[in-house]
């Protein structure tokens, strides 16, 4: 994790759509370039940390959206209040159309920081209403988790990966109908 002046830096500079380029960001905190490589590493794992610090907090705020519902209906729900909570986002939406390439590459390589740790989450709340008694998945959770994630990204950063429209409602009629009994 980078430090706090740096994070706060980048977050804002993120929120605000404005590119987070570490040589204006370094000139901002008073520091060198070289200086800010090593306190942050590269550009792709400020920007992950950043990006993962808005994911979570959207994951959080779905996993609340869906309290009440049990098996594959809470699933089904905690993906779409995510989906839709990171397509209605404008600062990811003007990354996505300014830098497809970084943001893609940040958002959902298995190396990065934010799509392995989606996954992880989305597998830990399958395990537990599998514990639950809940849900019976078909595949494994790890798996299963990995395969709706993609999904996931397939439709939501479509207008990045193929020049489509984002459909969030596309990506959960199929995500349903992989987990229906």
């Amino acid at each position: 994790m980078p430090p706090d002046d740096v994070f706060e830096a980048a977050l804002r500079r993120f929120l605000d759509q404005r590119r987070v380029d570490m040589r204006s960001l370094a000139a901002e905190l008073g520091i060198g370039r070289a200086t800010l490589y090593r306190r942050t590493g590269s550009r792709d794992q400020l920007l992950g940390h950043v990006l993962w610090y808005l994911t979570d907090r959207n994951l959080q705020r779905a996993v609340r959206h869906a309290e009440g519902r049990r098996g594959a209906d809470r699933i089904v729900a905690v993906i779409g209040n995510f989906l839709h909570g990171v397509n209605d986002q404008p600062s990811l939406r003007h990354f996505l159309s300014t830098e497809p390439e970084a943001a893609l590459r940040i958002l959902t390589s298995k190396r990065g920081i934010v799509q392995p740790k989606v996954v992880a989450h989305l597998e830990g709340l399958m395990q537990a209403e599998i514990e639950a008694g809940a849900f019976a998945p078909r595949l494994d959770a790890r798996t299963l988790a990995f395969v709706l994630v993609r999904i996931g990204e397939s439709f939501l950063y479509a207008d990045a990966i193929a020049d489509g429209e984002p459909d969030v409602d596309q990506a959960l009629q199929v995500i349903g109908r992989l987990l229906e009994d």
